[in-house]
């Protein structure tokens, strides 16, 4: 059985999240339409938030956020 296809606003949230966990800057956002960019920025900003509390490599396998 195939798997279905996670929408666009998930696969851009996502890729936002793991930009900000890797600390990239927000201005790298891919996205030039305006709901694929606020759920990239909205991904960014949880993946920042992440970073600084310190959800970052084997501590974050707990926050499973990306599931």
């Amino acid at each position: 059985m195939r798997r279905q296809k996670r929408d666009k606003s998930d696969r851009a949230f996502t890729r936002g999240y793991q930009s900000g966990v890797n600390g990239k800057s927000k201005e790298l956002c891919p996205y030039e339409d305006q709901a694929s960019r606020q759920s990239w920025l909205g991904g960014w900003r949880q993946g920042r938030e992440d970073q600084w509390d310190g959800y970052t490599g084997k501590a974050g396998v707990s926050r499973n956020i990306l599931n």
